[in-house]
C-alpha cells in the first residue's frame, strides 16, 4: 500500500498542530478523518509515527526521522505544482529581483528593457541593496533573482562577473600629499567613507579601522562626498570612472590592497523550478555580461 501525498501533508499537519483535534481544524476536517490517514499511513509505512501520551500526539523516534523528508516531498510537489500553474497560465505576472547596487546599472537596465520587448505585461519589482541585503532577500523568499556577493546555503548561483574596486580620493586631498606608496597606517589617520549595509547583518566589509567613519546609505552621495574632498573609500572603478576622466577624484597610490576584485553570483530563488519569465530574464543579463569585456567571471 503506498503512503499519499495527503497523508504525509496530514502527518505534517498534526505535528505542526500540536494534536489530532487542531489538525482537522486546520485541515477542515473530521478529527476521525484525520486519525484515519494517520492509521493507514501507519500501516503503509509499517511503523507508528505517533505515540498518544494523555491528550496529545508525540512523534515517535521513527515519526521524527521520516517527519523531515515528508516536509522535503510536500514542499518538492507543492514547486511542482507552482511550476506547473506557471507552465499553464504562461510567463509569470510579477517578478521581484533584487541587485547589488555595485552591479553597473547600465547592464540591469539595458536587461530590462530587451525583457520589456519580450514580455511586456511581466511586472518587474526592482530593489537594490548592498551587503547582506541580498542574501536576505533570498532567504526571505523577498525576490525571484538576486545579483548579489555570495551564494546563501541551500541555494546555487552562477558566477556572473568580478567588480574592481579601487581606493581613491580627491586630488588635493592631504593622503595624495604623503610620501608614496601610502600604508595601512597612513589612512588610519583620515576619514573613510564607507556605505551602509542594507541588511541586518551590518556588515562593516572594507572598513580599515579608520579614526574617522562616515556611514552612507546612499552609494551616489558617498561619492559625491569623496569628490569634495571630505574623505577616502573604495569604489567600483565603474561606478566612478567618469570622476576619474574628469580629474574630481584620483587613485591612491598604495603599497599594498589599492585594487581589489569583488566576485558577483545570478542566483534564482526557486532554482530549477523558477518560471519561465524568471529564467529568461536570468539569461539576458548574462548574455549581457558576457559581451561586456572585463567583467565576465573566470
Amino acid at each position: 500500500m503506498q503512503v499519499t501525498l495527503e497523508q504525509w501533508q496530514t502527518f505534517i499537519t498534526v505535528v505542526d498542530s500540536q494534536g489530532y483535534a487542531q489538525a482537522a481544524e486546520t485541515l477542515r476536517k473530521s478529527q476521525s478523518s484525520v486519525s484515519y490517514a494517520i492509521n493507514r499511513l501507519e500501516q503503509s509505512l509499517g511503523v507508528a509515527v505517533f505515540r498518544i501520551e494523555g491528550r496529545r500526539a508525540q512523534l515517535t523516534e521513527a515519526g521524527e526521522a521520516l517527519l523531515r523528508h515528508a516536509r522535503d516531498l510536500t514542499e518538492h510537489a507543492h514547486r511542482v505544482e507552482t511550476l506547473a500553474k506557471h507552465f499553464a497560465q504562461g510567463w509569470e505576472a510579477e517578478i521581484h529581483l533584487t541587485i547589488d547596487t555595485i552591479f553597473p546599472e547600465d547592464l540591469i537596465l539595458q536587461a530590462l528593457n530587451r525583457f520589456a520587448d519580450e514580455q511586456p505585461q511581466t511586472r518587474i519589482l526592482l530593489a537594490e541593496s548592498t551587503l547582506s541585503g541580498t542574501d536576505e532577500a533570498l532567504l526571505r523568499r523577498e525576490a525571484d533573482l538576486v545579483i548579489g556577493g555570495r551564494v546563501p546555503p541551500g541555494f546555487i548561483g552562477q558566477a556572473l562577473m568580478n567588480i574592481e574596486f579601487i581606493a581613491v580620493a580627491h586630488p588635493q586631498h592631504p593622503l595624495h600629499q604623503l610620501p608614496t606608496p601610502l600604508t595601512l597606517e597612513n589612512l588610519r589617520h583620515h576619514r573613510q567613507l564607507v556605505v551602509r549595509d542594507s541588511g541586518s547583518r551590518k556588515l562593516d566589509a572594507g572598513w580599515l579601522g579608520a579614526e574617522q567613519r562616515w556611514t552612507f546609505s546612499n552609494g551616489s552621495t558617498s561619492i559625491k562626498s569623496v569628490c569634495a574632498g571630505m574623505g577616502f573609500a573604495w569604489y567600483p572603478r565603474v561606478k566612478i570612472q567618469q570622476y576619474l576622466d574628469k580629474g574630481e577624484l584620483k587613485p591612491l597610490p598604495l603599497q599594498t590592497g589599492a585594487s581589489r576584485f569583488v566576485p558577483l553570483y545570478l542566483v534564482m530563488s526557486e532554482g530549477e523550478f523558477a518560471g519561465p519569465g524568471t529564467r529568461r530574464l536570468a539569461e539576458l543579463i548574462q548574455e549581457l555580461v558576457n559581451k561586456q569585456s572585463g567583467f565576465k567571471a573566470d
